[in-house]
């Protein structure tokens, strides 16, 4: 089994310091003009709704992960576009990550220039003008370098087309599919077809293969575990048909947040081949849908020391009782995900940064979401009702990627309950 050998870094330029605005939503005017790196405020400073990141957690969840994939071979490559953070991305790194992955085109531009020493998208990108940009930029950026996928042969003409005269040669990992799923080829023989038209390109270099499993489940029911393994295996017995064709150790890379144990039955421990993970979600974990199918979760029996933790988390007051059982919180879908699960109630504190009481599983349920308000609701029968105006309400949520995207900056607290630090996002 080889062993994983971090890339690099890069010597980006020097950041600008990033600072408060008054345009970031539910920052404190005292805190405008600080650099986000050193805060320190109490977060009574801030204002609802409030999008908050536990250090503590991510911190854990980071060596959690680490040490996981150390264990079994495999090379960290997290999916930078659940976060959009490059001070997540950092601390990622940190943590033994060998590059970062990304979605799209303009994702890896935003990568690139923050100084990812190796980035890769896992996913098709045929714009030209982007094509464009991203090889001019290794062009001079040597140091660097960018991988993405193909599943087609006409996706490798336009990239050729869109390359034309420019002197960097872009890595590519064919793409493996199955019936049912997202992108990819659907059989080996067109995939293989693939790689052998990238081996003889100019413009281009082969890498390896690359896929998605997570489109093929969304529970751990035994119908869903089996398809995404048969799907693992079919990856891994492509990258032997391809290894001939590659300069170089040939990758192979799949593993979302969901079944990244059933990619490493798979792919760990080939000989001679990078086995990369791209899993995004654990740096943060979530209360709701990783939570429930999550191969680290508590839920699933492993111990919480070796178990990742929620790390995210919104606060939102209470601003109508109109209605015996029925509360109005000033957050809404504008501010909290809700694309897989409502959020769940965890705590009730008189103020923002006062002392917390724990909530019973159920004792108060989130039943809609509005552009700016939350439906809270509870037995109206049980006795006196559970919250006042003017109290706040801490929300467990689900799922990071679209948790992330609502917020341009994100306080980060600390186990006291201090403001920190805050990480850009770039949406």
């Amino acid at each position: 089994m080889t062993t994983p050998t971090p890339a690099t870094p890069a010597t980006p330029a020097t950041p600008a310091i990033r600072t408060v605005t008054t345009q970031d939503k539910s920052f404190p005017a005292e805190l405008v003009g600080r650099d986000v790196q050193d805060l320190h405020a109490p977060l009574s400073a801030f204002s609802t709704p409030l999008f908050v990141l536990d250090d503590a957690a991510m911190e854990h969840n980071l060596a959690t992960l680490a040490a996981w994939a150390g264990e079994r071979g495999l090379e960290l490559m997290p999916h930078g576009k659940t976060t959009m953070s490059p001070a997540l991305w950092r601390r990622q790194l940190a943590a033994g990550a060998t590059g970062i992955t990304v979605a799209t085109g303009w994702q890896a531009d935003v990568a690139l220039r923050a100084g990812i020493p190796t980035v890769q998208i896992a996913n098709m990108c045929l714009d030209p003008q982007l094509l464009r940009r991203l090889g001019e930029w290794l062009a001079e950026h040597p140091e660097q370098e960018l991988v993405c996928w193909a599943d087609s042969l006409a996706a490798i003409d336009l990239m050729e087309r869109a390359l034309d005269g420019v002197d960097s040669r872009l890595g590519v990992l064919v793409e493996l599919g199955a019936d049912g799923g997202r992108t990819g080829a659907r059989t080996e023989d067109e995939a293989v077809a693939i790689a052998e038209r990238v081996a003889d390109s100019t413009a281009l270099e082969l890498r390896g293969v690359g896929g998605y499993e997570g489109a093929l489940g969304h529970d751990r029911s035994p119908e869903a575990l089996k398809s995404v393994g048969t799907y693992c295996r079919r990856l891994a017995a492509l990258v032997e048909r391809v290894r001939p064709l590659v300069s170089g150790t040939p990758w192979i890379t799949a593993g979302g947040s969901a079944y990244f144990d059933l990619v490493a039955d798979a792919i760990a421990g080939i000989p001679d081949t990078r086995a990369i993970l791209r899993s995004g979600a654990y740096i943060v974990h979530d209360s709701g849908f990783y939570r429930g199918i999550s191969p680290l979760d508590a839920t699933r029996g492993v111990e919480d020391s070796e178990a990742l933790r929620p790390a995210m988390s919104a606060y939102a007051r209470v601003v109508s009782r109109p209605e015996p059982g029925l509360a109005l919180l000033d957050a809404g879908k504008r501010d909290v995900p809700f694309d897989e699960g409502l959020p769940i109630v965890t705590a009730v504190a008189d103020s923002l940064g006062s002392t917390e009481r724990d909530v019973e599983p159920g004792a108060l349920e989130v039943t809609a979401l509005n552009d700016q308000h939350t439906f809270l609701r509870w037995d109206a029968g049980a006795g006196e009702a559970p919250v006042t105006i003017g109290q706040v309400v801490r929300l467990g949520l689900s799922h990071p990627c679209t948790a992330f995207d609502k917020w341009r900056l994100v306080p980060v607290v600390d186990e006291g309950g201090t403001v920190i630090e805050a990480v850009e996002t770039f949406f």
